[in-house]
């Protein structure tokens, strides 16, 4: 396929439907000017043919591209704190070949929550750099000596230019949050990123310990709301998790260690949950060698082993799951593997479905991005093989993944 203006239906493969999670061979499928125009099993009617390409996938798969929910595309290193010390263009160069090695991957829109800005989107939106869909937040919100605060002890000045490369902006009381958030909503985010806990990458902040008082968060949720848009909290422990949902938080990265009355908080109140198992399996197997400082590597054993579990709690409480990855540096060649982790607590179907439909539900682009309805972008994977039953197929790409197309457009390809 070009990038002219012909329509090309995709016809002998087997088309794989997240919203329902079944996956029906002897199939085809219609693109045109890169929406999904038509769809159907069995022959493809001559209306099709006599004006479209064809081209025969042979069986294989056909799929909504993925979507990763918590990426950093601009964290260069394990140590964020390292990040803000480079150039910004030295950085935009590492977050252009990050988004290339995440579209070669599948996935053809990720969310990034903290770090990138307008300026990348717009290079992705223009061709300049070939990526997945880049939904971003600008940089997450902290207090004073919170996780995204990365200064040493040492260190007491802050650079808060809106230009310098860095993923957290620190602020203190509703008056200076408020403002930041209007800030990151000016230049189109289109979430707001707090951090409502400790976390493992900030240098001086327990994991344990809650972050941003109830008048700071009620500022940023208020803003996101008047601008319809949503708040995203970084959090790990249950009093962190609850407290932020109660105060009209969206959305929680990670979420370790959770416990049952988090669960019915998620539930009661519609909200999202992105787990990201495979950054701390790659944290402890080689953050150290990926600029993870040492006081930063000894908090990883303590969320470690506990992803898995608060996975199976959420997934069996009926919470909704996203996919999330939350790799540093050099870890995001194991992007793919979070697939692997989390099949082994959740069905197929469902970490499909987490990677697809659900993570649109989150980003407002439900019906848009991972489906196959009519209508819908063409982002579309080919898979040789089935993923419902072969999750590993999406874990190992270089394996399963025929060609990425965005937007009607094949991407990458190994035909």
């Amino acid at each position: 396929m070009t990038d002219g203006p012909r329509p090309t239906a995709y016809t002998n493969t087997a088309l794989l439907d997240p919203e329902t999670g079944t996956r029906t061979p002897g199939s085809w499928l219609l693109v045109e000017d890169g929406v999904i125009a038509a769809r159907g099993t069995g022959e493809v009617p001559v209306s099709v043919t006599d004006r479209a390409e064809t081209v025969d996938l042979g069986g294989a798969t056909l799929m909504p591209g993925l979507v990763d929910s918590h990426v950093h595309v601009t964290a260069l290193s394990a140590d964020l704190g390292a990040v803000g010390d480079h150039s910004p263009s030295y950085v935009a160069a590492f977050a252009a070949r990050s988004l290339s090695d995440m579209l070669g991957r599948g996935f053809t829109t990720v969310r990034d929550v903290g770090g990138a800005d307008w300026g990348l989107a717009e290079a992705v939106d223009d061709g300049l750099v070939d990526g997945p869909r880049l939904v971003f937040g600008g940089k997450a919100l902290s207090q004073t000596g919170g996780h995204g605060d990365f200064r040493p002890r040492g260190r007491h000045g802050t650079d808060q230019h809106g230009c310098c490369p860095g993923a957290g902006l620190v602020c203190d009381g509703p008056v200076e949050f408020r403002k930041a958030a209007r800030e990151q909503l000016r230049t189109g985010a289109h979430h707001v990123k707090v951090m409502l806990s400790g976390g493992v990458a900030s240098p001086t902040d327990r994991i344990d310990s809650t972050q941003s008082s109830e008048d700071e968060l009620r500022a940023v949720v208020e803003e996101a709301e008047a601008a319809n848009r949503y708040v995203t909290g970084h959090a790990y422990t249950a009093r962190a998790v609850n407290r932020g949902l109660r105060l009209g938080v969206r959305c929680i990265e990670h979420g370790n260690l959770i416990d049952q009355s988090s669960v019915e908080l998620f539930v009661e109140h519609g909200a999202f949950l992105v787990p990201t198992l495979v950054t701390y399996r790659e944290l402890s197997r080689q953050g150290a060698r990926n600029g993870l400082p040492a006081e930063s590597q000894a908090k990883v054993d303590t969320v470690l082993h506990k992803g898995l579990e608060a996975l199976r709690m959420a997934h069996e409480g009926g919470v909704r799951l996203v996919f999330g990855t939350d790799l540093l540096g050099g870890m995001q060649a194991h992007q793919s593997a979070e697939f692997a982790l989390r099949g082994e607590v959740q069905p197929a179907a469902d970490v499909v479905r987490s990677a697809t439909s659900e993570a649109a539900a989150l980003l407002g682009l439900e019906g848009e991005i991972g489906t196959l309805r009519t209508g819908a972008r063409a982002d579309l994977i080919v898979v040789d093989g089935d993923p419902l039953s072969d999750l590993t197929l999406l874990a190992e790409p270089e394996r399963g993944v025929r060609a990425v197309l965005r937007d009607g457009v094949i991407r990458r390809s190994r035909a």
